[in-house]
């Protein structure tokens, strides 16, 4: 077995951790569901959803990491609690299941970056999105955002995922607020403002029960929860870091990255009288037709295009990088092999299965829809029971360890996780699970099904 990696240094696990939550789901989906759902009181919502389940969950994550230093998997074998494994192992699979789809998304950007330079979608945002978003090109860029990735992973910890993330993380904070800064500029600024940030608790009870769940699911996705990657990168970290803090320096810098990105796109699209309904749900059209447009109708529009993609590219490539290293750190762990070439054989498998997803955008949909509201929600719920219920004491004194004693803050965490947490990770798995099977559209067709590309794959899941 090769000799374990750690983190240079404990901002190298801070930038990487923060790397890997600050992804497209900042820049992607979280403003568009804010303004959907009521503005400031769908924020205070996710705060709340943050601090009372994202973080301690977090926390629960750390815990498991630090006190075993090995992958996901091996982890709860190594506390004593070989059956649990399979946590692990969904936590792994979950992860590698969305890093399949995200390469897609990943390799989208790529094209786009290409796209503002030469003004290539400038004409028509829509038609462009559809030309490079499915298909062979989608599978070549797919490819090649899937290369770089693992060429970063192959380097190993320190002198790949460190040294990279040092880069990109500070990269995307300033130019964040350089374009933050430069959109407040904008005439009509002041109404993509309100918008974004105007508290509207008519909508937010209209759309309750899409929007609670997406609110937890947001803080899921966007702490990078359930995917094993939090587990995975604490297992690195030393015993006198003090868990609690690096948490909340996560916590803080991933949800002022989500607003940033706010102030930035609606401001964007206000200037320009865009479209909202472009936005199409807060998915795919939010950033590569709706935003595209408003580059297009924009003075300098190229080198803005360019400059606000190629943020969207690092934050995408810092996520993508910790989801792989969740499989590559398990197959370091288990067999005999350098970890580049670990590295390449994961990648291979990862671009084998967002084939589908690159060919037909159904595809990825269908994938998202399983991730967002089934597998995600069922491996946060088991790892937070496993450290709650299971281990609960032994959390406890690892979480202490570098913080020279977290007085009630401990006790009340740890029952935090076992009633709170569980609770609320139950009520939105019950959510998730009744909209993809249960809630059917006007033809009688779950939303699972209708968004499924295949009628035998519809015919298999309907037995």
């Amino acid at each position: 077995m090769v000799e374990r990696e750690t983190w240079a240094t404990r901002v190298g696990f801070l930038v990487a951790a923060i790397g890997s939550a600050v992804g497209l789901g900042n820049l992607w989906q979280f403003p568009f569901k804010t303004a959907e759902n009521g503005g400031a009181a769908f924020v205070a919502f996710y705060l709340v959803a943050v601090v009372l389940i994202g973080f301690p969950a977090m926390l629960a994550e750390f815990v498991i990491g630090r006190r075993t230093n090995v992958n996901a998997i091996d982890a709860f074998a190594s506390l004593g609690h070989r059956n649990w494994r399979v946590v692990g192992g969904l936590a792994v699979a979950t992860g590698f299941w969305i890093l399949s789809y995200y390469n897609v998304v990943g390799g989208w950007v790529l094209r786009y970056i290409l796209g503002s330079a030469t003004g290539a979608y400038f004409d028509a945002p829509a038609e462009y999105f559809g030309a490079v978003s499915s298909g062979p090109e989608a599978v070549l860029a797919q490819a090649l955002f899937l290369g770089v990735a693992t060429a970063i992973v192959a380097f190993g910890i320190e002198n790949g995922i460190e040294r990279a993330t040092k880069v990109m993380v500070p990269s995307i904070i300033v130019i964040m607020l350089v374009l933050a800064g430069w959109a407040a500029t904008l005439v009509g600024a002041g109404e993509g403002y309100a918008y974004f940030l105007t508290p509207s608790l008519d909508a937010m009870g209209e759309n309750a029960g899409t929007a609670i769940p997406f609110a937890v699911g947001q803080a899921f996705f966007t702490l990078s929860l359930g995917m094993a990657i939090m587990i995975t990168y604490s297992s690195y970290v030393g015993e006198d870091d003090s868990l609690p803090f690096d948490g909340g320096v996560i916590v803080v810098t991933n949800t002022l990255v989500g607003i940033l990105a706010g102030l930035v796109v609606f401001p964007i699209l206000f200037a320009n009288d865009i479209d909202l309904a472009l936005t199409g749900g807060g998915g795919a059209a939010a950033l590569f037709v709706a935003v595209a447009a408003g580059f297009a109708e924009l003075p300098f529009g190229e080198t803005l295009g360019v400059v606000f993609f190629t943020v969207v590219l690092v934050a995408a490539l810092s996520s993508a990088i910790s989801l792989m290293e969740v499989t590559v750190s398990w197959a370091v762990d288990n067999f005999d092999y350098s970890r580049p070439t670990l590295a390449v054989s994961v990648g291979l498998g990862l671009f084998a299965l967002g084939l589908p997803s690159a060919w037909d955008t159904a595809w990825l949909t269908w994938f998202d829809n399983l991730a967002y509201s089934l597998f995600l929600p069922v491996s946060v719920l088991a790892v937070v029971v496993f450290v709650g219920w299971v281990i609960g004491r032994d959390a406890l004194d690892e979480l202490r360890r570098g913080t020279g004693g977290l007085g009630s803050f401990g006790p009340v965490w740890l029952w935090t996780l076992r009633v709170v947490v569980v609770l609320g990770v139950l009520g939105t798995l019950a959510l998730g699970v009744y909209e993809l099977f249960l809630q059917a559209d006007p033809t009688g067709v779950p939303p699972l099904l209708a968004g499924t590309p295949s009628p035998l794959l519809v015919g298999w899941l309907t037995l």
